[in-house]
């Protein structure tokens, strides 16, 4: 699974939106500049973002783009699904579900249902204002797997936590 540049873009523009607008329209101009990313492509993406009910806009002066809630409502597996489909790692779990005839006896059927559900289940405990926390929060240095939840210490099968480290771009 290789997430694209739409969905890593659309991270960062809800962040900085977050960050920035204080309740307020923030320009997609001062969104683009601070993010080093192309107005013209941001606008793409900001318009799946908006049809969605993510953003709010205003034209005119004074306009721009807002959260329609709070940073803590937005999960990144919401965004990413949202902005890149299905995260299925294999075509026979995708939303359209293809039926592949050899589901019954395939034996890696499973493996791929786990990694799905554990991708999935990582991604929707990450909200938007996990990410808002400044240096490199624990959970992505192997700490809880939950944000926010850091009562249980995960390492990876060598004992070192830096097996699990995640990052966004």
């Amino acid at each position: 699974m290789m997430i694209s540049t739409k969905g890593r873009y659309a991270l960062r523009v809800m962040i900085d939106l977050a960050e920035h607008s204080g309740g307020g329209y923030m320009p997609l101009r001062d969104v683009a500049e601070r993010q080093q990313i192309s107005e013209k492509y941001l606008e793409s993406i900001i318009v799946i973002l908006s049809k969605a009910g993510y953003l709010d806009g205003l034209r005119g002066k004074g306009g721009g783009y807002r959260l329609t809630r709070a940073a803590s409502d937005y999960t990144v597996g919401s965004i990413l699904r949202l902005t890149e489909g299905d995260l299925a790692p294999v075509a026979c779990l995708g939303g359209d579900e293809m039926k592949c005839e050899r589901a019954a006896s395939c034996r890696t059927l499973p493996m791929w249902k786990k990694f799905y559900e554990i991708t999935n289940e990582y991604f929707d405990s990450i909200t938007l204002a996990d990410l808002m926390v400044q240096g490199p929060p624990a959970w992505s240095m192997g700490g809880s797997a939950r944000p926010g939840a850091h009562s249980e210490e995960r390492t990876g099968e060598g004992g070192s936590a830096q097996h699990g480290q995640v990052r966004f771009a």
